[in-house]
């Protein structure tokens, strides 16, 4: 049985991230200090220690648990569904985007806070190695559409597909509009943009140019 005091912790815990993912949301990670955190959840800055070790301990637990969300819906997608290789990187690139438009008011903390080099071999932190990791099976499904042999022209192209994907979240981080309404008024035309880099990928590749 929980008792009181752990039943309070729990409820002060919760409250500190609550506060710290919508001061970051809205003023931005770098800005925000642990000092604001704690008058926005009621507490004082010497509480918040006793939890988090600093902002960047913040970050990881308001991050880690939707990325790795991701990475398992992915990876269901990769490792789990029968499907050709051109259905694994629309059905990869749907479930990113929707992922992502329905954490838009945490988007910039899940994919640009602290963010390093998408090929970067060996970053600090574990939300990077996540980040990368992610960005890895991007580089697999395209490498399985299209099957590039040569190593940077593969992560020249993945870039290129993560910047589109990023590029159609970021236009929609600010809407207000439901996901449900958004995603049935827009997914034919996110199908459509990802078919269309497809179709140039594979036009330059048959033409070898880089």
């Amino acid at each position: 049985m929980v008792s009181k005091q752990e039943s309070r912790s729990e409820q002060t815990k919760k409250e500190i991230l609550l506060a710290a993912e919508k001061l970051f949301s809205k003023k931005g990670f770098d800005t925000v200090t642990i000092r604001e955190i704690a008058k926005e959840a009621g507490c004082s800055h010497t509480t918040i220690y006793l939890y988090f070790k600093d902002k960047m301990a913040l970050l990881h637990q308001l991050s880690m648990p939707p990325l790795q969300e991701l990475k398992k819906q992915i990876e269901d997608v990769l490792f789990r569904d029968a499907l050709s290789a051109e259905d694994n990187i629309r059905k990869i690139s749907r479930k990113f985007i929707q992922f992502c438009l329905q954490n838009r008011n945490m988007y910039t903390l899940l994919f640009v806070t602290e963010a390093t080099r998408v090929d970067e071999e060996e970053p600090d932190l574990e939300i990077n190695k996540l980040r990368i990791e992610l960005f890895g099976f991007l580089k697999k499904a395209l490498q399985e559409c299209l099957r590039i042999h040569d190593d940077d022209l593969l992560l020249a192209y993945t870039r290129i597909y993560f910047f589109t994907l990023h590029g159609i979240i970021g236009t929609y981080t600010q809407s207000k509009e439901p996901l449900d309404e958004l995603m049935k008024r827009l997914e034919s035309t996110f199908d459509d943009a990802v078919e269309v880099l497809l179709l140039g990928f594979k036009q330059k590749l048959k033409r070898g140019v880089k």
